[in-house]
């Protein structure tokens, strides 16, 4: 298993994993994520944000940072933080706990480039999903209404996003 930045070559899989989740999200009754175009996904890949978990030269696991996110945490977004959206497992290893992989290397990540914080944020109230952050050491914060949501996806308009937070304690 490997974590590595995403290249162009991924897009077509990138794609079809985010078309798996999406399904995914819906048959679990879920808040979906609207399609990525592929302009999108490109433009992650060109600024170096993209990443994907290898197993067995298969994609598993692909996600996103960025180090700003103003919109979704507001005067939170001013403290030193990375944070994660769009995780997508693919199917065959949904259920490995590849997410507690992410999130190490993520850690490690952080700490080498003193941020203080990891965080990522999940549209609509899904238990599962937090349960599965708190056990992998984020911390439930609540949820919040995005007060102007205009230059966000179309899934964090009008709904609750949970927010979660892991503190690094670099300073």
């Amino acid at each position: 298993m490997k974590i590595i930045k995403s290249t162009l070559a991924d897009i077509e899989s990138i794609v079809q994993l985010y078309d798996m989740a999406i399904a995914f999200q819906n048959q679990k009754k879920g808040t979906p994520w609207p399609k990525n175009s592929k302009e999108l996904i490109e433009t992650e890949i060109r600024e170096e944000r993209q990443y994907k978990l290898i197993i067995n030269n298969e994609i598993a696991c692909i996600w996103v940072y960025t180090f700003n996110d103003p919109e979704i945490w507001g005067i939170k977004n001013q403290d030193s933080s990375i944070y994660i959206h769009r995780i997508a497992a693919h199917p065959k290893y949904r259920g490995q706990d590849l997410i507690s992989n992410v999130f190490e290397w993520t850690k490690i990540y952080a700490l080498k480039n003193n941020l203080n914080y990891i965080r990522l944020d999940i549209a609509g109230v899904n238990l599962g999903l937090i349960n599965l952050y708190k056990k992998n050491g984020f911390t439930y914060l609540g949820t919040t209404i995005i007060e102007d949501p205009k230059n966000l996806p179309t899934h964090y308009h009008n709904i609750e996003v949970c927010l979660l937070e892991m503190c690094l304690n670099v300073d």
